[in-house]
């Protein structure tokens, strides 16, 4: 029987600790029911073959722990920039390299791939919305069963994506709907000038331009700066601008009961923070667990 919240963090994927055998155990011993991977570096596009990441171990260890893969979530890599209107050769590259990480999470049966929606560099946000969406519907013409989950950004530098209005474009105007949809990162938001203080109004925001049915998968992170600095620090939970019972509500949220939510706060004194994190959550109680260490 599943347990909810569904909660997990960015794990690690590496030889030493066997690939996806130790990044399913990492979670497990943080107390997590889900987690996120990349499938190689985030900065490169250097992957091993997925034939040798032990997937069949994996999914025997989820199942033997109740974990349901239809949770776990995958992050494309940063170098994939399909918002790119002033460079053929940088979208090209985006674009088939995005159709392989989509591939390779078939592969490993990770159904949810979290995509920055990318950046206009020296064009401007609408020629890079366009380029976004012509991106998605050249990768959706292969017959993948990931969906794609445009993450929520803070609107530094020259970010898209930075708002309901912009990604409900993104979403209307793409040919296979139904293969789309949104993750919502907390500290993007917040930095992006959304009120989490207003949960239920940004709630009501999300039901009339984006549809709560597309909300897939949350990233749940505080914020080192205050609301619409377009900074994008993540923060450890209850040490930020956000604050742990606005975390909190949106973890235990009934109406988001059913998405993963998935912790990105940076390492303590290089330390996971997960553990401790995630027991404060679900415990509904904030300990100041690293009080001595910030």
């Amino acid at each position: 029987m599943k347990k909810y919240p569904i909660i997990g963090s960015h794990v690690s994927m590496n030889a030493l600790e066997k690939y996806l055998i130790g990044s399913v155990k990492t979670a497990i011993n943080d107390g997590a029911n889900t987690f996120m991977i990349y499938t190689g570096p985030p900065q490169n596009s250097n992957r091993k073959p997925t034939s040798e990441l032990n997937i069949e171990q994996m999914h025997e260890i989820l199942k033997e722990h109740h974990l349901d893969p239809k949770d776990l979530v995958v992050h494309a890599p940063y170098i994939i920039n399909i918002s790119n209107p002033v460079s053929q050769s940088t979208w090209d590259f985006s674009v088939e390299f995005l159709k392989k990480e989509m591939q390779r999470c078939d592969d490993i049966g990770i159904e949810i791939l979290v995509l920055h929606p990318g950046a206009f560099t020296k064009g401007d946000p609408n020629q890079a919305l366009n380029k976004l969406i012509q991106g998605l519907n050249e990768v959706f013409k292969e017959n993948y069963k990931t969906k794609i989950a445009l993450e929520t950004m803070s609107g530094k530098g020259t970010e898209v994506g930075i708002n309901f209005d912009q990604l409900s474009f993104v979403l209307n105007q793409v040919e296979e709907k139904e293969r789309l949809g949104i993750c919502l990162d907390t500290c993007h938001m917040n930095d992006a000038g959304y009120d989490l203080n207003n949960w239920e109004a940004i709630k009501q925001e999300i039901d009339q331009k984006i549809g709560r049915e597309k909300v897939l998968v949350f990233h749940l992170n505080d914020s080192k700066n205050p609301l619409n600095s377009h900074k994008d620090r993540h923060e450890n939970i209850g040490y930020g601008t956000i604050g742990f019972d606005n975390l909190l509500k949106i973890l235990w949220d009934e109406d988001f009961k059913e998405i993963p939510k998935i912790l990105e706060t940076p390492f303590v004194n290089e330390q996971s923070p997960y553990k401790a994190e995630i027991q404060d959550l679900l415990n509904k109680q904030w300990s100041d667990p690293f009080k001595n260490s910030k």
